[in-house]
């Protein structure tokens, strides 16, 4: 095998918790299938805290514990846009197939299975049971570099501008994804979106094209609220005030509530605002614990459904939708690589509003 040229600066996990330490190496050349992409935008994700942190909160002092699937030494990060720059043996071909040639702009599909299972064969890698996701178990966004498989996990960009390109990857897909759970949405209704964050904003964003509705919007954060309205909130209200709860109940309930946060009393509120025969979908991964009465479920026949992210080849249709320019721009922060601890630290404290994008190339 020929040496790369290539020499690469990024961001590595040592010790969860701990600040990511600069590591300048060599990037070997694409093994045969594989195809090497320079990043040009990478979008941090709030998964990618809980994946620094190496746990999710469960709640009532209750983790789920990360770390092993996330070994490090581990170059975080899996909203990855750039440029197609090398082919491993066979992978031009895959790549042309797919409307890539050298040279061209992408967004990399990051949720990749094994191939093999029951979830892959069927079209559900992002449920497979032995994962190689970039960001996780593969090296991911946070450098100047990655390793891509295949080729069938490069989307062109088209013309979105790549640090609006990158968060389609995650934060894009997993909103489009959990909104589509809801189609086709009982015309006249209302639809009741808990967050306003990045993910949140995504949701909020597509609602009008996924759902014909623009949502009532929930968010704690009233600096969140003007974003959410930008994006095509109907309102926005803040989830402790009572009479605004009050206020949605006495309507009726929604038809649909997608709770982007994760915390027990963001779902308690999701599942409480429904009305009879309402779906709730569950994103957020916040942290935190609820109790559910069963007999509500019975009797307001509500749906209650999980959502991670979506597939590839739901990302190709929200790329080609992005593409149409339908869309609100997403608010987006560029800042370098090197400001990627920092970006980190002020997401575990809900201090970045709007979408974080590193630009390694710059």
């Amino acid at each position: 095998m020929n040496a790369s040229p290539y020499r690469c600066r990024c961001f590595k996990l040592v010790r969860h918790g701990e600040p990511m330490e600069e590591v300048i190496e060599d990037v070997r050349a694409p093994a045969a299938g594989e195809v090497l992409v320079r990043i040009l935008a990478a979008g941090v994700c709030h998964s990618d805290v809980m994946l620094y942190d190496g746990f999710v909160d469960a709640g009532s002092g209750r983790k789920i514990d990360l770390s092993r699937g996330v070994a490090a030494p581990r170059v975080l990060g899996h909203e990855i846009a750039g440029e197609v720059t090398a082919f491993g043996e066979g992978a031009q071909a895959a790549a042309l197939a797919q409307g890539v040639k050298l040279g061209d702009k992408v967004v990399v599909y990051p949720w990749i299975g094994c191939g093999n299972c029951f979830y892959c064969q069927g079209g559900q890698e992002p449920l497979c049971s032995n994962p190689r996701n970039l960001g996780l178990q593969r090296d991911g966004g946070f450098s100047q570099f990655t390793m891509v498989p295949d080729a069938r996990y490069l989307v062109p960009a088209g013309n979105l501008p790549l640090e609006q390109a990158a968060p389609y990857a995650c934060s894009g897909l997993t909103a489009f994804a959990a909104l589509k759970k809801l189609a086709p949405f009982p015309t006249g209704e209302r639809l009741l979106i808990i967050g306003a964050g990045g993910v949140g904003l995504s949701g909020i964003r597509f609602a009008r094209q996924i759902l014909g509705v623009s949502p009532i919007v929930a968010d704690l954060d009233p600096a969140k609220w003007p974003l959410a309205i930008e994006a095509g909130a109907s309102q926005t209200i803040d989830p402790r005030d009572a009479d605004a709860l009050k206020a949605i109940a006495k309507s009726g309930g929604v038809a649909g509530a997608v709770d982007f946060v994760g915390t027990g009393e963001s779902f308690a509120m999701g599942l409480n605002a429904l009305r009879k025969g309402g779906k709730m979908v569950s994103v957020g991964l916040i942290g935190g614990a609820t109790p559910i009465t069963p007999a509500m479920l019975v009797f307001k026949a509500v749906t209650l459904m999980g959502s991670m992210v979506g597939t590839v080849e739901e990302l190709r249709e929200l790329i080609a939708l992005a593409n149409t320019g339908v869309l609100p721009p997403l608010p987006v922060s560029t800042l370098p690589l090197d400001q990627v601890n920092d970006v980190i630290h002020k997401l575990h404290e809900g201090r970045f509003p709007g979408r974080a994008v590193l630009l390694p190339a710059g």
